[in-house]
């Protein structure tokens, strides 16, 4: 598909999932909560023109420049990866019940374990709350690890996420690409 999805490509994109950006080893494996119905229908995480990963990732210092989702594969050579707790696509985060994200966080935990990234930054406090079980979990690093990696929250960087500025996300994602870095040098 080309250009901006028809109302009918996204109605039809409901419950579509989308390819992981993924391999082994990499150094931070971000995660979102699931696809949105633009996302699903381009086939591309975090697409939905307002959606602030990509300009966060670039404020936080993980990229160069600032990179269109089209060109999400790139992130795999800078040690960087992309999945969602829930992978089917839906209109709002808010239609997933608190079973399906904790399954998910299930199958999120099996994939880490398969995958081994140094870091997991989920991407959605209150779905991480629910997914992992850690009803007063804040933003920042998290306490547990999954096997070796170490667990990170960041602010749901969506553009309805009115609680947190652009500029504060690029804070937020800054703060984990310097525990990042701190680390990597150990």
């Amino acid at each position: 598909m080309s250009g901006k999805p028809t109302k009918d490509e996204l109605a039809a994109a409901y419950g579509t999932t989308i390819p992981d950006v993924l391999a082994p080893g990499l150094d931070v494996l971000f995660c979102g909560i699931n696809p949105g119905l633009y996302s699903g229908a381009v086939g591309l995480h975090f697409a939905r023109p307002g959606n602030r990963f990509w300009p966060a990732l670039h404020a936080g210092g993980f990229t160069p420049r600032l990179l269109d989702p089209s060109e999400q594969t790139e992130l795999l050579a800078a040690g960087l990866g992309i999945t969602n707790v829930v992978a089917r696509a839906t209109a709002r985060a808010d239609e997933l019940g608190d079973d399906e994200l904790r399954l998910g966080g299930q199958a999120l935990v099996a994939k880490v374990r398969e995958y081994h990234p140094r870091w997991l930054a989920v991407v959605g406090i209150t779905a991480y709350r629910i997914a992992f079980g850690e009803p007063k979990a804040k933003v920042g690093r998290q306490e547990h690890r999954i096997g070796g990696t170490r667990v990170w929250v960041l602010p749901n960087p969506s553009g309805l996420n009115a609680h947190w500025s652009g500029p504060r996300l690029g804070e937020a994602f800054g703060d984990l690409r310097r525990a990042e870095q701190a680390h990597r040098v150990q």
